[in-house]
């Protein structure tokens, strides 16, 4: 845990470590009211669960904010002050270290990290007003006046987010701007259109339209501002040695430290090779008939992926293909009686939309746990306006075998999958503050876990193209150390990802930006997925023969999105 100076801020990130005794009745109660003042702190965080009380209400990031939030954790911290761990239910206790966590770090966050002064692309309007729009859980027309009401302190919020911006990375100007000049098709568009069919007053409509107007001009300054805004020394988006590590603690929330799981990384990733050199001399013939086979290993499975990888669908059919796969996979899932899968929660296949735009190429937005009948989206990134070479290397990435594995991570059974189950886990807690290394480390590991009980027929180009997938997860883990912690340069980067990695120029391109972007989040993957791994290892042993993958599965998941160290506890002492 972070020391900071100032005698009251160590007894704020201590409180949580010296508690007097009370009930699980007690903390349930508190529990409850957390919640509610937590989303009355923060409105949009609250409409993306499913909670709409707040709807109409759009915060304003300046100073009188800053401070309500500091004030809003240290109360909170000293009511946690009251509650003895040991004497809680093991649920409630992970409970407790969530909601710790959660506080400890907006701490952190604002005292430390400070991420608003230097990364533009917090500031963003964009998303929260098309959820409005695009989903259907109140009437059109009651939604439309609460984003009415809401509009109104656009132009505020984007005056705060310029007096908050101080020295900010040139990396995460360009997306912010890129983000909300994409952002403004929700008014440009999406409104319009929802207007025309709503049964709006004519005076309403009008007022909207004018708030809306108002808010484009907004954005569009914002973005404006951020172009000509003189930054002769640039903030570097590298994160050094110790913020990550701190960062790491507050977000993956594992027993190993950020050098430790890098270290790890670097074991795989020889494994991984090893295993890649051996199918690829299997099969070498069959894919290359007569030409010689190179004496340099790397070279061997390099050539061996680029010709496999020419299997692979084309820009118009990217969508389309995927929306094949997922009934298939479905169907398989099932036959091999691997986890239960809820037919009555739909998925949704749909183009990334522009306010997403930038850092992933694929992603799954779930609803909230008070929205739980909401679609759930898969968002697929468009090649629209792409030149010929980009896509051709974008998608030999996503060839006909990665594309069904990117497709178990993000759908079925995968964060579709595991965000169903957390959502109807009995703790909202965990639901609200899930842990993004064990729903990443779910995804990763289910890939593994759907060709050990043989989906693709146990084919060595299936296994050999699951390797070089698996080899990209472990790969962000030693990129993104690497980047934050050791001054990896971009040529350093490219010639992991492409040469040891062996991943297309594109996608090598788009990782690397997003190394710029982000801090922590691509070590997620692989400390869940090993450490999943290592519970499932465990647990077989211990049971033997009355081990059930499905039973394992299902019990794994009926936790929610908890830490995998949490849940590890839980299922090892049970």
């Amino acid at each position: 845990m972070k020391k900071y100076f100032g005698f009251i801020v160590i007894v704020l990130l201590t409180a949580c470590q010296d508690r007097k005794v009370n009930t699980d009745v007690e903390f349930d109660k508190y529990k409850e009211a957390f919640v509610l003042r937590l989303w009355e702190m923060n409105p949009g965080w609250a409409s993306g669960n499913g909670y709409h009380k707040y709807d109409s209400v759009l915060v304003v990031p300046n100073k009188a904010r800053q401070e309500k939030e500091l004030e809003f954790v240290k109360k909170e911290l000293d009511q946690l002050s009251e509650f003895n761990s040991e004497e809680l239910s093991e649920a409630n206790q992970i409970d407790l270290k969530l909601i710790c966590n959660y506080l400890d770090g907006n701490l952190w966050e604002q005292t430390q990290l400070k991420s608003g002064e230097w990364n533009p692309s917090n500031y963003n309007v964009c998303g929260g007003f098309a959820e409005m729009i695009g989903n259907n859980y109140a009437p059109l027309d009651e939604r439309l006046r609460n984003f009415s009401i809401r509009l109104k302190n656009v132009p505020a919020y984007y005056e705060a987010a310029k007096k908050n911006i101080k020295n900010p990375t040139k990396e995460h100007t360009q997306l912010a701007i890129e983000q909300n000049r994409g952002g403004l098709s929700v008014f440009l568009a999406d409104l319009p259109a929802s207007i025309e069919k709503s049964k709006l007053s004519e005076a309403e409509k009008f007022e909207l339209l004018k708030r809306s107007a108002a808010a484009q001009k907004a954005i569009e300054d914002y973005a404006l501002w951020l172009e000509k805004m003189p930054n002769p020394n640039p903030r570097s988006f590298r994160l050094g040695s110790k913020l990550y590590a701190e960062k790491f603690q507050f977000d993956i929330q594992s027993n190993n430290s950020a050098k430790e799981i890098y270290q790890t990384a670097l074991t795989h990733k020889k494994e991984l090779h090893q295993k890649m050199v051996k199918i690829s001399r299997s099969i070498w013939d069959k894919h290359m008939g007569e030409k010689p086979m190179p004496a340099n290993e790397y070279e061997l499975v390099k050539q061996l992926i680029d010709q496999i990888s020419l299997q692979h669908t084309q820009p118009e059919n990217f969508q389309k293909d995927i929306e094949k796969q997922i009934p298939e996979l479905e169907k398989f899932v099932k036959s091999k009686n691997l986890i239960y899968l809820d037919p009555k929660k739909p998925l949704v296949v749909r183009r990334e939309p522009d306010y997403m735009a930038g850092v992933a190429g694929a992603s799954i937005s779930a609803p909230g746990p008070y929205d739980k009948g909401g679609n759930t989206y898969y968002n697929v990134g468009s090649m629209n306006g792409w030149p010929a070479d980009k896509s051709e290397s974008y998608l030999r990435e996503y060839n006909d075998y990665v594309l069904q594995i990117l497709n178990i991570h993000e759908a079925v059974p995968g964060h579709y999958t595991q965000l169903i189950y957390s959502n109807n886990s009995p703790s909202i807690i965990k639901s609200i503050f899930g842990n993004g290394a064990m729903v990443e480390g779910w995804a990763v590991y289910t890939e593994l876990m759907m060709l050990e009980n043989g989906y693709g027929n146990n084919s060595p180009e299936m296994w050999l193209m699951y390797y070089k997938w698996n080899l990209r997860t472990t790969c962000n883990t030693i990129l993104d150390y690497s980047v934050h912690n050791l001054n990896f340069t971009k040529e350093q980067a490219l010639n992991l990802l492409v040469n040891e990695a062996y991943q297309q120029q594109a996608e090598a391109e788009g990782k690397w930006k997003r190394a710029t972007l982000t801090q922590v989040q691509l070590c997620s993957y692989f400390t869940g997925f090993t450490e999943i791994c290592n519970l499932r290892k465990e647990l077989m042993k211990k049971q033997g023969k009355a081990f059930k993958l499905k039973t394992f599965h299902e019990k794994f998941l009926s936790y929610g999105s908890a830490p995998v160290r949490d849940i590890r506890e839980m299922m090892t002492n049970n």
